[in-house]
């Protein structure tokens, strides 16, 4: 059974960084795309990163308010997808779900998804 956990998340103060963590188990495939989203209160769902996985090779997607301050990678070996957050803002509160897409390379129509890990951004 596909599941996905994520860690990591907490309260920082504006400019600080948190690294969220995606164990992902029950799943074995050379060709998927998982990411994050994220919720923030009172909004829709928003898509904040994207990695590809296309056989031996991957490519990397960031939502424009992100670009330059996440960046997320995975360890085969730990089956662990990173998202790694710097100079976090307010505007980075939220929820943050690890979301698995079997379906589209950009995590657009996600397949599965975890419980959420909290982010609070505040002074």
């Amino acid at each position: 059974q596909l599941q996905l956990v994520e860690s990591g998340g907490g309260s920082v103060q504006p400019g600080g960084s948190l690294t969220l963590s995606c164990v992902v188990s029950g799943f074995t495939s050379n060709y998927y795309s998982i990411g994050w989203f994220r919720q923030a209160p009172g909004k829709e769902r928003e898509g904040v990163s994207c990695l590809n996985s296309d056989g031996g090779s991957t490519s990397t997607y960031y939502a424009d308010p992100v670009k330059g301050r996440f960046t997320i990678s995975r360890d085969n070996a730990k089956n662990t997808v990173y998202l790694q957050m710097t100079d976090l803002n307010a505007k980075d509160t939220g929820l943050y779900y690890c979301v698995l897409d079997q379906d589209s390379p950009t995590c657009d129509r996600p397949n599965s998804w975890g419980q959420g890990t909290q982010v609070t951004v505040s002074s």
